[in-house]
C-alpha cells in the first residue's frame, strides 16, 4: 500500500465527515482546547509514552538490542510528534527503525496493538457475547504469564490513550456515562489504528461520528470529540518535536 494511497483514504474519510456534520465540530473542537485539558493530556501521554518505551526497550532487549529507557522514552516522543505530523502516520516508527533496528520496532509495535485489540473486544463483547470476551480475557490472562512487561506496558498505554479520549469528551461538553464512553473510546482508538489517514486524521473522526450517532449522542458530537481528541494528542507530542529540534541544533 502507496503512502499516497494512505493519504487520499484519509482525506476521503475527513470529507465524508465534513459533509456529513458541517464544519461546526471542527471549530467547536478547537475552542474547547482549553489549559486545564491540555495540561491533562501532556501528562496522561508522559505516562503513556514511558510505558510504551518500556515494552520496547523488554522487546529489544530479548532481541538483543539494547536500548537504556531514557533513550527510548525520547525516541517515542520523537516518534509520536513524527507520526502525529507527517502523513501515513508510521514514519516515526520508520525513524526508530532507522536509529535502532527494524525488528524491535516491529515487534513493538505489532504487540501493543494486538493487546489493544485484544483488551477493546473483551470489553466491546460483554454486553452481546459474554462467552465471546470471557475468551478474550482468558487470552489476555495467558498472554500476561508469558509477557507479563509487554502486556501490562500495553494495557497501561491504552488506558492511557482512553483517559485522554475522556478527557476530550468531557471538554467538549459530552454528560454521557464513563460506562457509555469508554466502549465508544475503544472503537475510536482502533480506528485510530487504520492506515488510511493524514498524520491520524481521517478513519478516527468518521468512526467516532458513526459511534456517536449509533449511542444516541449525535454525529457532531461525535466528531467535536475526535477532533478535540487528535488536538490533544498533537499538543502532548510536542516534547518530541522539542528534542528533534535540539538533537537538529547539535547536529
Amino acid at each position: 500500500m502507496s503512502r499516497r494511497t494512505q493519504v487520499l483514504g484519509g482525506l476521503v474519510v475527513l470529507a465524508g465527515v465534513l459533509w456529513w456534520v458541517g464544519p461546526e465540530p471542527f471549530v467547536v473542537a478547537v475552542r474547547s482546547a482549553g489549559p486545564g485539558a491540555l495540561v491533562a493530556a501532556l501528562v496522561l501521554t508522559a505516562a503513556t509514552t514511558v510505558c510504551c518505551a518500556w515494552r520496547w526497550r523488554v522487546l529489544a532487549r530479548r532481541l538483543g538490542v539494547d536500548v537504556p529507557l531514557r533513550e527510548a522514552v525520547a525516541a517515542y516522543y520523537r516518534s509520536q510528534f513524527l507520526n502525529a505530523t507527517l502523513p501515513g502516520g508510521v514514519l516515526g516508527d520508520v525513524h526508530r527503525a532507522v536509529r535502532h533496528g527494524t525488528l524491535p520496532v516491529v515487534a513493538d509495535r505489532g504487540s501493543g496493538q494486538a493487546v489493544q485489540v485484544l483488551a477493546a473486544g473483551a470489553v466491546l463483547l460483554v454486553g452481546p457475547a459474554p462467552w465471546a470476551s470471557a475468551l478474550l480475557l482468558v487470552a489476555i490472562a495467558a498472554a500476561l504469564l508469558r509477557w507479563p512487561a509487554v502486556v501490562t506496558a500495553s494495557l497501561l498505554s491504552s488506558a492511557g490513550h482512553v483517559l485522554v479520549f475522556l478527557v476530550a469528551a468531557r471538554a467538549a461538553g459530552t454528560d454521557a456515562s464513563l460506562a457509555a464512553l469508554v466502549p465508544l473510546a475503544l472503537l475510536v482508538m482502533l480506528a485510530a489504528a487504520i492506515p488510511f489517514n493524514v498524520a491520524g486524521w481521517g478513519p478516527r473522526e468518521g468512526v467516532a461520528a458513526w459511534a456517536f450517532a449509533a449511542a444516541g449522542l449525535g454525529a457532531a458530537q461525535g466528531a467535536t470529540v475526535a477532533v478535540l481528541y487528535g488536538v490533544l494528542a498533537l499538543v502532548a507530542t510536542l516534547p518530541g518535536g522539542v528534542l528533534l529540534a535540539r538533537g537538529a541544533v547539535r547536529a
